[in-house]
């Protein structure tokens, strides 16, 4: 919801400082500092004062030698007595100090940094104590620590670095601890009093919570563990507070105060027309989802809904029962996909199950021909087509539609804002129903699509059958060969994933075409095998798709193209090579692709990982199918800013929130923004303008949280 501009000075004030002076002003910086600092994105004195620690050490609380622990983080003050540098290997040097703390000694050792022997000498030669900071490792009958941070002591006993709980900063080259405390206290006495308290006192009150000055003080330069726990809690608070705020407001635009198309649905009338045309009974969550979306059509505000689903959750017959729900009503519905083959394989869906009931499916992909293509627009115009299914060639120019009344969107993370609201605008304000088979944890669905009503699908239709998975490392491949040529003796087909190449699709699509060469002439010669990567042209893919679903091929080598919306029930077996390189949610789209048939079905991981990180995957893997789960696992091994691979999920930049631990306090802001919001839609309040303005400020990078 956008709203009105509101003044952000108070009347007649005129400030000397803002929270936008540039840091090249202030005392001590200069512009050659404050260059360097741009390059991490500090360039006012907000900027400065939003720059949290990422860590704090209790320096009132230095351990002894004596003391240590193997396992234990630690901070020693002590001297440092004697360095050296070994090489003991070409391109190898290991830098050795001794550090002693009362009559003990601990080893720090440093890889390739022979430069610090100098450092460290010269702190011999002037007895200036350092102080360390790192994980404690037993070696033989001492202690070492690999890697520590150290700084050295200052004369003059630093106040901000002694004798209290100290900051310790993100660094960029050029910019040293001391100097970075020293930046942030001043310009935490000249510019704390600007911030502006952005909670509404009532919030502060009923959540107890510090006010914001205490707690930017509090978490820069701690008065205590319990202040920095607080100051933690506000700031946490603050930045899932906005968050949801402005998702309430959005999903206030979207389902509450847009008109949309009212439709009348007998939900008797529609299970009996779903249960003549498909061949098998829904599960209770499909039926739970249709009833949801019946309730949304039917209140006369603009559906705005996701519908997620794990792999092989029934996500299409949702779509189907939806589209119903609009053809009876007269509108027409229209479903994108991402790619060309996902969109065929939900127009042979559609059409197998819809044409016998006298329901046209028009196709509108880039490939037609240009004749095709005209036919196909004239069609959806004219009104003779219900029905459109369609990648983004459905909301290019020239792409009309009589009477849009539904827009169905599939795999969502993948289409672009701009692309998801040019296919809205092809009607007067069309329903919106958005799908994923990409299982989304609840933290990040209160945090990406809190705007949305959401409907989950979390049981597999009858007839799925269950996947075993194996784990095997490359020595075991002929082991896996050997199964593969029983099940291929059997009639079955067997998918064969290459490994993920990273640097260039003609380079994945080189290694495909290299390993299909393989598996044809050494592994699998007597079998037909048939190759699919991403360089080939959209006619040579469906080509090989349908060789592949047609048995006309037993064994298909493929890049991750396959990843989505192929849909073989005689497929039982997908190797993956090199698993360890995907990540896995990919890994589970993959393993998708087979379980689809009455057979018997097998997911086989070929895979060495180096990291624990590496192992832990594989050993998901092997251990379940819940996607919702793997989900979980994967946002925990990636944390959120990886999950989906790019910025385009939409997430706002979240410095100190955590989704995953701090989900306590995000289910607390949710309910407390969302109530607020109901109270005071337009924030019109005297105590909700601070909160106004930020959101104002905020809303501008917030674009991609939006559906429509």
């Amino acid at each position: 919801m956008a709203l009105p501009m509101i003044s952000t000075r108070p009347e007649n004030s005129v400030p000397t400082l803002s929270l936008d002076d540039d840091l090249q002003f202030l005392k001590g910086i200069g512009p050659a500092l404050a260059a360097t600092l741009a390059k991490i994105g500090l360039k006012s004195a907000g900027d400065l004062l939003r720059y949290f620690p990422r860590r704090w050490e209790d320096r009132t609380r230095f351990r002894h030698v004596a003391d240590l622990v193997p396992g234990e983080t630690a901070s020693i003050q002590g001297l440092v007595i004697g360095t050296t540098t070994k090489y003991p290997r070409p391109k190898m040097a290991i830098t050795e100090v001794l550090l002693d703390d009362d009559g003990s000694a601990v080893r720090l050792i440093w890889f390739n940094q022979p430069y610090l022997e100098k450092s460290f000498a010269r702190l011999v030669q002037l007895r200036k104590p350092i102080i360390v900071f790192g994980t404690v490792r037993r070696s033989g009958f001492s202690f070492e620590m690999q890697s520590p941070e150290w700084e050295e002591v200052s004369e003059d006993g630093d106040p901000l670095a002694m004798d209290r709980i100290v900051p310790v900063y993100p660094l960029t080259e050029g910019v040293g601890q001391k100097r970075l405390r020293r930046m942030m206290d001043t310009v935490l006495q000249m510019y704390l009093p600007l911030l502006e308290e952005t909670l509404p006192a009532s919030i502060i009150l009923e959540h107890r919570m510090l006010g914001v000055e205490t707690s930017y003080h509090n978490i820069h330069f701690p008065e205590s563990q319990a202040y920095l726990q607080e100051a933690r809690r506000r700031i946490v608070f603050d930045e899932f507070f906005t968050l949801q705020c402005l998702l309430a407001l959005r999903r206030r635009a979207n389902s509450h105060l847009a008109a949309g198309i009212r439709m009348k649905v007998s939900l008797e009338h529609l299970k009996a027309e779903i249960a003549e045309i498909v061949p098998f009974t829904l599960t209770g969550a499909q039926q739970r989802a249709i009833s949801d979306i019946a309730a949304d059509l039917s209140t006369g505000r603009a559906m705005n809904r996701l519908i997620q689903g794990d792999v092989g959750s029934g996500k299409t017959m949702v779509a189907l029962a939806a589209m119903l729900m609009a053809v009876q009503n007269g509108y027409q519905a229209a479903l994108m996909a991402p790619t060309e083959i996902l969109a065929q394989q939900h127009a042979i869906v559609l059409r197998r199950l819809l044409e016998p009931i006298g329901l046209t499916v028009e196709l509108a992909i880039g490939s037609l021909k240009a004749k095709e293509k005209r036919d196909v627009r004239e069609r959806i115009l004219g009104g003779q087509s219900m029905l459109a299914v369609g990648t983004h060639a459905l909301i290019q120019e020239g792409v009309e539609f009589a009477k849009l009344g539904l827009v169905v969107i599939d795999e969502q993370h993948r289409f672009g804002v701009l692309q998801r609201q040019a296919l809205a605008k092809k009607g007067m304000r069309p329903h919106v129903l958005v799908m994923t088979a990409t299982p989304i944890p609840r933290t990040l669905t209160m945090t990406l699509y809190g705007d949305l009503d959401v409907s989950v699908l979390n049981e597999l239709p009858p007839g799925r059958k269950a996947i075993t998975t194996h784990w095997k490392t490359q020595a075991k491949r002929n082991d896996v060969y050997v199964s593969a040529h029983r099940l291929l003796a059997q009639g079955r087909q067997v998918y064969v994933v290459c490994p993920l190449v990273e640097e260039s699709e003609k380079l994945q699509a080189k290694s495909a075409t290299q390993l299909a060469e393989h598996i044809a002439e050494n592994v699998f010669p007597q079998y037909r095998v048939g190759l699919l990567h991403g360089q080939m042209k959209s006619e040579e893919k469906d080509e090989i798709m349908r060789q592949f679903k047609a048995h006309e091929l037993d064994i298909l080598v493929s890049t991750t193209v396959i990843e989505v919306g192929i849909d073989v029930p005689n497929a039982s077996a997908i190797i993956i090579e090199n698993a360890e390189r995907f990540g896995l949610a990919q890994l589970h789209q993959l393993r998708g692709r087979v379980g689809r048939g009455e057979h018997a079905s097998f997911c086989i991981l070929i895979a060495e990982p180096k990291s624990e990180e590496g192992q832990a995957r594989m050993d998901i893997m092997v251990e379940t199918q819940d996607g919702f789960r793997i989900a979980e696992e994967d946002l925990r091994l990636r944390g959120p800013g990886e999950f989906f691979g790019t910025r385009q999920s939409g997430m706002p930049e979240l410095i100190l929130a955590d989704v995953l631990h701090d989900i306590d306090i995000l289910t607390e802001t949710r309910e407390a923004a969302f109530r607020l919001i109901e109270e005071d839609p337009e924030l019109r309040k005297p105590e909700h303008r601070a909160l106004r303005r930020k959101l104002q400020r905020t809303e501008v990078g917030f674009e991609l949280v939006s559906t429509a």
